[in-house]
């Protein structure tokens, strides 16, 4: 695996979080049947909810364990890159859970370079109801001093993200990304 900028990997799969990390959880429903499922799914393992999300992705075009991923965010040529290594990935032919739930998705860890420190999931579920969840995980600190100088600023960029990640898990279930 490679050199992450911390050793509580994978955590996001489990739901649990490491001690002196900021956590975020949202869950929030974006439609109904296994149509929307595959559909959310796909996305975020194909990574076109980043790029929804106005993201630039420069990674395989599918999610897999150990891969990288770079993300860039900014405008134009000026762009943060925030390198990732894939740490667990569920695919949408994993079947049901004991629960009735069927998920799918990827968790991602932060690198070296990362202006962070810490662990972000991005999952689709389909409750055993039929109706389907868009799931957005994280735990994160200031990946060094110069970061934790410009905290308001990384605090509201990272609101910004989650924002339009909620926004095009939406419109990937419902096919109009």
């Amino acid at each position: 695996m490679p050199d992450f900028t911390h050793s509580a990997i994978g955590w996001t799969r489990t739901g649990a979080w490491p001690t002196g990390f900021r956590s975020m959880r949202h869950r929030i429903r974006v439609g109904t049947g296994e149509a929307d499922f595959r559909r959310l799914a796909e996305g975020i393992l194909t990574f076109e909810l980043h790029r929804g999300a106005q993201l630039r992705v420069d990674a395989a075009p599918r999610a897999a364990v150990g891969g990288t991923v770079v993300v860039g965010f900014g405008v134009g040529k000026v762009r943060l890159k925030a390198p990732c290594a894939v740490v667990w990935v569920e695919e949408t032919d994993s079947g049901r859970n004991d629960d009735g739930t069927h998920r799918a998705g990827f968790g991602y860890a932060t690198l070296p370079g990362h202006p962070e420190s810490g662990e972000e999931s991005f999952t689709a579920v389909l409750d055993a109801d039929g109706t389907v969840f868009f799931e957005l995980h994280a735990y994160s600190r200031h990946g060094n001093w110069f970061y934790r100088l410009g905290a308001p600023v990384a605090r509201f960029c990272q609101e910004l993200v989650t924002r339009r990640y909620l926004a095009a898990a939406r419109r990937l279930a419902a096919g109009t990304a």
